[in-house]
């Protein structure tokens, strides 16, 4: 038995179905989580966000009227709840380990190099997602991390499709620029003799 589409399972859960609603929230969690990483920067807000966006897509989904894909509608939400979580983080306090950025190479244990080669990489791409402006930083991510086409940034962002782009050109390159040698693994641990 094949696996309701997207659009079903909105019309079932649009009808009351529980389950088609849950199935839905289940299939697009992870992507909208990890837009939601990414554009925050740490996972106490993403995880934040990603809660927010699914509450969004709760009540919103009586109004979703099938103009556009339901991923590209939610990943608009996502993108919008995290947005917000931005603004709210912006005025309060940022914690001390935010602030200081220091990872901690011994709470990882004895882990395998691979692990810590891992967790690097994926410390070197946040930092360097966090550093690009917001209107770079998010085309970005619904690209190379939501997997949308250039269309349905556009259609999220309500942007037209050149400047969408042009903001994922210019991100990738300061991306580029900003990683730079820090992505040589000379540069990542030096041995013992």
């Amino acid at each position: 038995m094949t696996e309701p589409d997207d659009l079903a399972l909105v019309g079932a859960a649009q009808r009351g179905d529980r389950a088609a609603l849950d199935q839905l929230l289940r299939r697009h969690y992870d992507r909208i989580h990890a837009v939601c990483r990414r554009i925050t920067g740490n996972d106490a807000d993403a995880a934040d966000a990603a809660q927010e966006a699914l509450i969004a897509v709760v009540r919103g989904l009586p109004r979703f009227d099938g103009r556009s894909k339901v991923s590209t509608w939610m990943y608009r939400v996502a993108t919008n709840a995290t947005l917000d979580e931005l603004r709210r983080r912006s005025r309060r306090p940022i914690a001390v380990d935010e602030a200081s950025g220091v990872f901690d190479h011994e709470s990882v244990g004895a882990g395998s190099e691979i692990a810590l080669d891992a967790l690097f990489d994926r410390d070197l791409l946040d930092g360097a997602l966090a550093s690009l402006p917001d209107e770079f930083r998010i085309p970005v991510v619904l690209r190379d991390v939501a997997d949308l086409d250039y269309g349905e940034i556009a259609e999220a962002l309500s942007i037209p499709l050149g400047t969408v782009k042009s903001r994922i050109a210019r991100g990738r390159q300061q991306l580029a620029e900003r990683l730079g040698n820090q992505s040589d693994p000379s540069h990542r641990h030096t041995e013992a003799p």
